[in-house]
């Protein structure tokens, strides 16, 4: 089995999908660097598949692949310029590839075929030719949080064996943090070591967390109308400014300062938790700077219940933010190995479920509990999202995905507390227990479930909404 690391989990990205947006950018990104060695192509054709092909436009599937194959890093793009961008091209019917002027149509050459390819629920294939000549070929699965697989790249794979501490499941966990006395956190470290060095793995946890914090701040900050055509108002912003009417910010650091000195009353902690999920989800929403959490579409969760470990917990400094992210990660990591991060593959249990898991396990960690109580709020956090569709609303990652990081997030802390006055010894459910079973319903799980807005609430507010 492949060896993840946690920043292979946490990616900074561009929404409003990891596997509809970001793994078919990657794709393009990809199939580009197989086309250096010819010399004259003169058509690209992109194939997509099954969910990519039914849920793609809302998901901004076609500008996530034109921006690959031109070249654009989704870490570094300039995200108020991707429109601009994407609509020259659709009027000049010209891409450009590596310097070189191409024409392409976009409604002639990215092909939606809605049909399943028996490789993946989310499948896209890339052609080169000259004339009706075929050049090159490559089928890519998108596969959850911005990953593809082809054949090339599956043979790329790292082995389990390169990690100090190769983990394959929830067990393995235990037996090394018993033995060696150490927190998860400390594992993960070790791992992560044999992949960069200290240094860089501090800069890379200092550059997740400010984008996390970023995207939560933008999003307050930010009004409007969602794009896309459900016409969805952003709401974050709204709820921030009756939250922040006692106190003046013109700042980041002013705001969150005025946040942590202000009400700890229940309620006005829980609808700050909910209003961070909201914004850093519409951020994602309108195709703006996120980090993928293990996916774009569960990206709210963990930045939102990191910032209520900041704001209103004994916070003890970015040491202990890499202790969250490592511990949260690594939760990541066993659904990814054990079952799926894909809703296209298991529904949104595979989503914001595993986002919540994760939270819950980072979150608990911080707050001084033990690897074993890490992983039993990681349970108790999914067996609550066990059978939790995907249904996007005409196939965007707003209703109801965006309210649904709201429930992830308090499901987390929920879970934290309950693992954190409990006995993990006593637990009758372990994690690797409710990985296997998430796994088992994802199989069982009807396809018209699985991100294809086929069923559920895409149909009925459709049949009630005809606009829709």
């Amino acid at each position: 089995m492949q060896a993840i690391s946690v920043f292979d989990i946490f990616k900074i990205g561009v929404g409003p999908s990891s596997s509809h947006t970001l793994g078919p950018w990657n794709a393009a990104l990809t199939f580009v660097q197989q086309l250096l060695e010819i010399d004259v192509i003169d058509r690209i054709q992109i194939d997509l598949y099954g969910s990519l092909a039914k849920t793609g436009k809302g998901h901004a599937t076609d500008k996530a692949i034109i921006l690959g194959l031109m070249g654009y890093q989704p870490k570094s793009v300039n995200v108020t310029q991707i429109n601009e961008i994407v609509l020259k091209v659709q009027k000049s019917n010209i891409l450009i590839i590596q310097s070189k002027e191409l024409h392409f149509e976009v409604a002639r050459d990215i092909i939606f075929n809605s049909y399943m390819h028996e490789r993946h629920p989310n499948t896209l294939v890339f052609r080169a030719f000259v004339g009706e000549k075929l050049l090159k070929q490559q089928l890519f699965a998108s596969v959850g949080g911005g990953f593809i697989e082809n054949e090339i790249l599956d043979q790329k794979s790292h082995s389990l064996v390169c990690f100090p501490f190769p983990i394959n499941n929830g067990a393995d966990i235990l037996t090394y943090t018993r033995k060696n006395d150490r927190s998860i956190s400390d594992i993960v470290l070790q791992n992560e070591l044999t992949l960069r060095t200290n240094k860089e793995i501090n800069q890379q946890i200092a550059l997740i967390s400010e984008t996390m914090l970023e995207s939560i701040y933008q999003g307050c900050c930010t009004e409007g109308t969602l794009p896309g055509g459900l016409n969805v108002s952003r709401r974050a912003k709204k709820i921030c400014d009756k939250l922040t009417d006692s106190f003046v910010h013109t700042t980041r650091n002013e705001w969150m300062l005025g946040i942590q000195n202000g009400s700890k009353d229940f309620s006005i902690i829980n609808k700050w938790v909910s209003c961070f999920a909201l914004a850093v989800n519409e951020q994602n929403a309108a195709m703006g700077r996120i980090v993928t959490s293990p996916t774009n579409g569960a990206a709210g969760v963990i930045p939102s219940v990191l910032l209520y470990y900041t704001l209103f917990c004994d916070y003890g400094g970015i040491e202990e933010v890499k202790k969250f992210l490592f511990t949260a990660g690594e939760i990541g990591c066993l659904f990814k190995k054990g079952a799926t991060i894909s809703a296209a593959v298991g529904g949104c249990q595979a989503e914001v479920g595993v986002s919540s898991a994760m939270a819950a396990a980072g979150l608990t960690e911080v707050l001084g509990g033990s690897p074993e109580q890490c992983l039993m709020a990681a349970e108790i956090a999914m067996e609550h999202h066990l059978g939790l569709t995907c249904d996007p609303v005409i196939g965007l990652v707003q209703v109801p995905c965006i309210e649904r990081n709201t429930m992830g997030a308090i499901k987390a802390i929920t879970a934290a507390n309950l693992a954190l006055e409990s006995d993990a010894s006593a637990a009758i459910v372990n994690i690797d227990t409710v990985i296997d079973t998430m796994w088992d319903i994802a199989k069982d799980m009807h396809t018209k479930y699985k991100e294809t807005s086929e069923g559920g609430l895409a149909i009925n507010l459709s049949v009630i909404h005809p606009n829709c």
